[in-house]
C-alpha cells in the first residue's frame, strides 16, 4: 500500500471549498485513495460527505492511501495540492 503523510495547507482546513477542490482531484485522479486523519479511520478520498466528516483542520497532518499499482504519481499530485492549499490538482510534480 503506497501511503503519504500531509499536513493540511488551507488554513481553514478541509472545510466546503477546499473539500470540493480534493474530492474533485481524488476523483479525477483515475485511482481508489482513502484519506484519514493520522488517529482515525480511513475514508474514501472521492466522498464530498466522508471528507466533510473528516474535520481536518488547517495545518492538522492527514494519511493519503491507495492499494493500486499505479498509485504513487496520484498519490504524489494530491500530496501536494493539499500541502500548498492549491486551487486545482497540480499537472506535474
Amino acid at each position: 500500500m503506497a501511503e503519504r503523510r500531509v499536513n493540511v495547507g488551507w488554513a481553514e482546513g478541509l472545510h466546503a471549498r477546499p473539500a470540493s477542490i480534493f474530492v474533485r482531484a481524488a476523483t479525477a485522479s483515475g485511482v481508489p485513495v482513502t484519506i484519514a486523519k493520522t488517529d482515525g479511520n480511513p475514508v474514501n478520498a472521492a466522498s464530498m460527505l466522508a471528507v466533510l466528516g473528516l474535520g481536518a483542520q488547517g495545518g492538522e497532518e492527514i494519511v493519503l492511501a491507495s492499494e493500486a499499482d499505479d498509485s504513487e504519481a496520484a498519490l504524489d499530485r494530491l500530496a501536494k495540492l493539499v500541502a500548498e492549499g492549491l486551487e486545482e490538482l497540480p499537472e506535474t510534480v
